[in-house]
């Protein structure tokens, strides 16, 4: 009926206005209709049966091949990545792509397998898509995708296996031609982030000689410092900048900034809120990352109003609220006005469709759950899925206990399954309440959770804490 009326709006206008309003509406149609496909797809995707059944089969009949184009791969393989899909299903998604002649693959959609493949630590994967991309689309080998891949390596691995997989890297991505500022700059990035100072300085004195440091460096030293709690290194390091004729910019002040509401200095919103005012006399515009910056600091000091307003006034400037808005807000309201604070806001993000992160996801399910708010978790749990979200481990022990202590039973099982079928490995923890509840009266139950768990370990094996199943159910 909304088509229909727009139509005969169409009788009322000129010629070429009718094509202007047609066009603009057959987008708007065309885009919704992309959209839903795009999501319908990437939540079978997180659905299949993994690896009771194999993919390729499933891609092949519910994606026609008229739909592969690099807008489609991408905007998938983002949907996979935003939604905590199973690394295995989005990489087996990008080969699948790669058959067909008219997807070119772009470093966008070769970043996000990578991303996604790192981040579950399956970094034999991750070498493997490398080595494949190096053969066939070596211009596909970016900064971005080697900063995914060096910064997941320092964060679980040795500082001798990065600096082995930085050398690996160099070979892979620089034609034989020596790394440079820009690349030496993602190595100490991965090192800073990660708060492991004495490394960043280890590497920075062995590859001074190779590089020429710029502002981008010295913010990514001075992070490190901010990262660690030592606020007297921030400030006696950025004074070392201006020393040595380095003009600071925005990341600096984010980062000094931000420095004064973490451990040492008491809190200092004073001289953050001077920071922060100092921004425009140096014609430089804040940005979200400042305004999170500053509205930590209040939070911290327990000046939630001050911290609304400024998120109030994020959006009169249009800066879109991130997770680490949604994040630090949510935790200034658990401390002073509670649940009632909390779900206020939650039902505001919700309402904009935004999905947070998985350590955001985590606090307001343990919230929920604490208040007996079980109905609201389910809830907020039901959003996630519909989503394609795939929640993380914590967040299902946690309304896993929850629901079993309020008799819903079924619903604890439910859960169990759903995450199971997408691929992820239920912890320990978990089993052992499903164990418990099962073993009397719902053996059939119990056997087909072992079923499931012992299928997925034929293809990705449990880590520490992950549950192995018990054999004596079989």
């Amino acid at each position: 009926m909304l088509f229909l009326g727009k139509c005969n709006q169409l009788l009322q206008v000129p010629l070429l206005q009718q094509l202007t309003v047609a066009a603009t509406i057959g987008f708007r149609f065309y885009s919704s209709d992309l959209e839903f496909e795009i999501k319908k797809i990437t939540k079978i995707i997180n659905d299949h049966p993994f690896p009771d059944q194999p993919i390729h089969p499933k891609l092949s009949q519910i994606i026609p091949s008229t739909t592969i184009s690099t807008s489609f791969v991408e905007n998938v393989l983002g949907h996979l990545f935003a939604s905590h899909s199973n690394g295995l299903k989005a990489f087996e998604f990008f080969k699948f792509s790669l058959q067909f002649s008219q997807f070119c693959p772009t470093s966008d959609a070769f970043e996000k397998t990578l991303h996604i493949l790192t981040r579950m630590r399956n970094f034999n994967k991750a070498w493997e898509l490398i080595e494949e991309i190096h053969k066939t689309h070596p211009s596909l080998l970016t900064l971005k995708s080697m900063s995914i891949m060096l910064s997941r390596i320092a964060k679980f691995q040795s500082f001798e296996e990065t600096l082995e997989a930085f050398q690996k890297l160099e070979d892979k991505f620089s034609d034989h031609k020596q790394f440079g500022t820009d690349e030496c700059n993602l190595l100490l990035r991965a090192f800073c982030t990660q708060r492991q100072m004495k490394e960043a300085k280890s590497v920075f004195n062995k590859l001074y000689s190779r590089f020429s440091p710029t502002t981008k460096t010295m913010n990514i030293l001075l992070l490190g410092f901010k990262e660690s709690g030592d606020v007297t290194s921030v400030e006696l390091f950025y004074h070392e900048m201006i020393r040595r004729g380095f003009k600071p910019n925005i990341v600096t002040y984010n980062i000094r900034i931000d420095s004064y509401c973490k451990r040492g200095i008491a809190h200092n919103t004073t001289y953050a809120q001077q920071l922060f005012d100092e921004i425009p006399k140096r014609n430089l515009l804040p940005d979200s990352g400042v305004y999170n910056a500053l509205m930590n600091a209040f939070i911290r000091s327990r000046d939630i109003d001050s911290a609304t307003k400024l998120m109030d006034e994020m959006e009169a400037n249009n800066l879109l609220h991130d997770n680490i808005t949604f994040h630090t807000m949510f935790s200034g309201l658990m401390k002073s006005t509670g649940i009632d604070g909390v779900l206020e806001l939650y039902h505001k993000m919700i309402s904009r469709n935004f999905v947070p992160k998985s350590e955001t996801v985590v606090m307001l399910m343990k919230l929920f759950c604490k208040n007996h708010e079980v109905d609201d978790a389910m809830g907020f749990w039901r959003y996630l899925i519909d989503k394609g979200y795939c929640p993380h481990s914590h967040v299902v022990d946690v309304l896993v206990r929850s629901l079993y202590s309020h008799g819903r039973v079924e619903e604890a099982f439910d859960c169990s399954l759903q995450i199971l079928e997408r691929g992820r490995h239920l912890s320990k923890t978990c089993f052992r309440v499903l164990e418990r509840h099962l073993e009397m009266g719902n053996e059939d139950k119990l056997k087909k959770l072992n079923k499931m768990i012992k299928n997925l370990q034929t293809v990705i094996p449990p880590s520490k804490g992950h549950a192995s199943g018990i054999s004596s159910v079989i």
